[in-house]
């Protein structure tokens, strides 16, 4: 199978002066619709690349290049938006869950501390344990 023209694995192109071109074309176009082939042009008698015929797939402009860069820019910028909206709602969620959690806490230690006997080391160990919590 053939290698694509601008596969990094395709052999230098080759280049063939305008007349050789003028009178081969049909071949040559032929050849870049079957095998990928890129040709080069060049002026005759002047090494300098003018022209290429390559596979209709490769020949893509600069303004489609861009355009399509310009969508997947945009589609990447919405999805974007919608992770970075998302993240903040389950922030806020979280932050909520997070009060509530100590809030219930404070109120069990607080339970704690009017029941249970003062220096229970049992009791000092969970104090410890929640401390991060109690501090939130």
């Amino acid at each position: 199978m053939a290698v694509p023209a601008l596969a990094d694995r395709s052999p230098q192109p080759r280049a063939l002066p305008l007349r050789e071109v003028r009178t081969r074309l049909t071949q040559l176009v032929s050849l870049a619709e079957l095998t990928d082939t890129v040709t080069v042009v060049t002026r005759d008698g002047d090494p300098r690349p003018v022209a290429a015929i390559v596979p209709a797939a490769a020949a893509r402009t600069a303004a489609q290049a861009r355009a399509d860069a310009e969508r997947i820019a945009a589609i990447s910028a919405g999805w974007s938006r919608r992770l970075e909206e998302l993240h903040r709602q389950s922030s806020r969620r979280h932050a909520a869950e997070l009060r509530a959690l100590t809030d219930a806490l404070a109120e069990v230690w607080a339970e704690l501390d009017r029941r249970a006997p003062a220096g229970d080391p049992a009791l000092a160990r969970l104090r410890a344990a929640h401390a991060d919590l109690l501090r939130g």
